[in-house]
């Protein structure tokens, strides 16, 4: 489950401030410095009990306007701007008995949604009981991604995020199931952004058989890839056969696989085309090529 990190400092910092030493750490989560550092200034910010109703209020009223933005859903706040490679944010989470929770459903949340992370990222329990997960961890080395496959889950434990609790969770290696909180509550996080975790799949899980369900994570260079190769271009076709034998993305070498294969009418041409998928050396290509190829067997 994600790293519980003790941090006692009774010490206030307005959200400036927070924003300003965070940038300035330039975070890595792989140092355990570093994080504990971050994890100091979520605690100062966390015991500013005001700061956020201020800054929402200023919203509301048009003082702050383009200054806190929602994102990442509906609710999501964001509290700064991309500085080196964190931002800071809050999130709602509302309780079954509140209206946007009723009016939207609990997927919108991401209530009962099993899922990890392809990046690291610190949060507290700022306001409220804070929701309840169910944690699990995996190992994200062992797994090829293909949707059936057995993730290896390892359940932890039941817990909540109450209010001061300052926790780490770990990139493709914290998995959780969440519930709503007893009452509407909020957590602050502190966000790592990693350049390269785009070319990492974030997953969904069925937690009753323990299998990957589905990849998460969107990915716009696989979406542009599919757009070129459907258009007929000679130059975009020859640019995904170099993608699918080639890019060390092998979500990557799957679109290209799949975009070249829908342009195929000839059932010998997709044929062979899986079977070279399956020589590729990639796990996953070679797994999805198998069940293609089979599929086009008994057809």
């Amino acid at each position: 489950m994600p790293l519980i990190i003790e941090s006692p400092s009774p010490v206030i910092c307005s959200l400036p401030e927070a924003i300003e030493g965070l940038a300035a750490l330039d975070i890595d989560p792989r140092d355990k410095a570093s994080i504990h550092e971050a994890a100091h200034w979520l605690r100062k910010l966390n015991n500013n009990r005001t700061f956020l109703a201020d800054v929402l209020l200023d919203r509301i009223a048009g003082r702050s306007a383009g200054q806190i933005e929602s994102g990442y859903g509906p609710q999501a706040i964001l509290l700064s701007p991309l500085r080196g490679h964190m931002f800071l944010r809050a999130n709602i989470w509302p309780a079954e008995q509140d209206l946007c929770f009723r009016n939207s459903g609990a997927k919108s949340f991401v209530y009962g949604v099993p899922h990890d992370h392809n990046f690291s990222f610190l949060t507290s329990g700022y306001l409220g009981p804070g929701y309840s997960s169910d944690y699990f961890e995996y190992d994200y080395e062992a797994v090829t991604g293909v949707p059936g496959e057995d993730a290896g889950l390892h359940f932890v434990e039941r817990s909540a995020l109450h209010e001061g609790k300052l926790m780490l969770y770990r990139a493709h290696r914290d998995v959780h199931s969440q519930l709503p909180p007893e009452s509407l509550s909020v957590s602050l996080n502190v966000m790592h952004v990693d350049p390269t975790q785009s070319w990492f799949d974030q997953y969904g899980f069925d937690l009753e058989n323990g299998e990957i369900t589905r990849v998460l994570s969107p990915n716009t260079t696989e979406v542009f890839l599919r757009t070129a190769v459907a258009s007929g271009s000679e130059k975009a076709l020859e640019f995904a056969a170099h993608i699918g034998a080639s890019h060390p993305s092998e979500r990557l070498q799957l679109a290209s696989y799949e975009a070249r294969a829908g342009l195929l009418n000839d059932p010998d041409e997709r044929d062979e085309l899986w079977r070279r998928g399956e020589l590729s050396g990639s796990r996953m290509v070679a797994e999805i090529a198998k069940q293609r190829r089979a599929a086009a067997a008994v057809l």
